[in-house]
This record gives C-alpha cells, sequence and structure tokens, in this order.
C-alpha cells in the first residue's frame, strides 16, 4: 500500500464516519443523514471508492462462528533486504495469514494468524511457512483473550 495525499472536505468525512458505522446504510439514509440528494451523496460515494479511501464493504465474521480461535502474532525474519517484497507476497497469499507488516527492527515482519487451534497453527508453520525460502526465523506470540479489536479508524470531526 503506497501513501497517497487525500483531499478530503466535512461532508466527505462525515460520509465516511456513517459509512464506517454501518457500511450497510442505505444512499437514501446517508442522503436523510447529510441533508442532501441521494444523487449527490451517490456521486460522492462513487469518488471515494474511485480514489482508493473507500477500499472495499466486508462483513466483520466472529471468528469463534467458524471455529478459528487461535490467534497469533508471528515475528519473522526474512533474508530478502528492504524493498524486496517476494517474502512478503508469499505472506500475504497464505489464507490464514489476516495481516502481514514489514517492521521496523530485528525482525522484517508481524504477521497475524488466525487459526483452529495450537496444532493447526503448528501444522501451518511447517506447511506453508517453511516453504518460504527467504525465512529464517520465527517468533510466535499467542493470544489468551482479545480485549479490544477493530478495523474503524478514528474519522476527525468537522
Amino acid at each position: 500500500m503506497t501513501e497517497t495525499e487525500f483531499t478530503l472536505d466535512k461532508v466527505d468525512l462525515h460520509i465516511l464516519r456513517l459509512m464506517q458505522e454501518n457500511a450497510r446504510i442505505s444512499n437514501a439514509d446517508l442522503a436523510r443523514e447529510l441533508g442532501m440528494a441521494p444523487s449527490g451523496v451517490l456521486e460522492r460515494v462513487k469518488k471515494l471508492e474511485q480514489k482508493g479511501v473507500i477500499l472495499q464493504y466486508t462483513a466483520h465474521i466472529n471468528p469463534n462462528a467458524l471455529q478459528q480461535k487461535l490467534l497469533a502474532f508471528i515475528f519473522m525474519k526474512a533474508a530478502d533486504g528492504p524493498g524486496c517484497n517476494d517474502t512478503a507476497k508469499m505472506l500475504a497469499g497464505i489464507p490464514e495469514v489476516q495481516e502481514v507488516h514489514h517492521i521496523a527492527g530485528e525482525d522484517c515482519y508481524l504477521v497475524k494468524v488466525r487459526t483452529y487451534d495450537s496444532s493447526t497453527l503448528m501444522s501451518l508453520m511447517r506447511g506453508k511457512f517453511s516453504k518460504i525460502p527467504n525465512l529464517l526465523s520465527t517468533r510466535t506470540t499467542i493470544v489468551l483473550e482479545t480485549v479490544k479489536e477493530q478495523q474503524q479508524l478514528v474519522i476527525p470531526e468537522e
């Protein structure tokens, strides 16, 4: 993901705030909340999508409903240097991997994974991570309890 400069006015910010609270909000309800015509709101939302401000619409699913009860963060060292994304792309291609972050410090990546249990985590590490050629080492931290987990961003007030 590259850094891009976005120019957002207070109407854009209000739209983002409402949509982040409820991505399924109808265009008519958005228009009513904003005091605008539905066609104007629709145009604004389309522009936010085209500019890459709104990236996607998703459903937030409870991982326990799918028996994915083990959450782990794995610090990884890789042989490929900064700017080389081969390892990152391979990690991102693994379905159990939810996030891949290049990080500063001793390790190269911080990876968030979700699996069913410790044995499926071990299978993931032995079966998929071990096949990534530039991966030198891993340090795994297993989450015991999640107090807060969210994707929502702080959107400035008008």
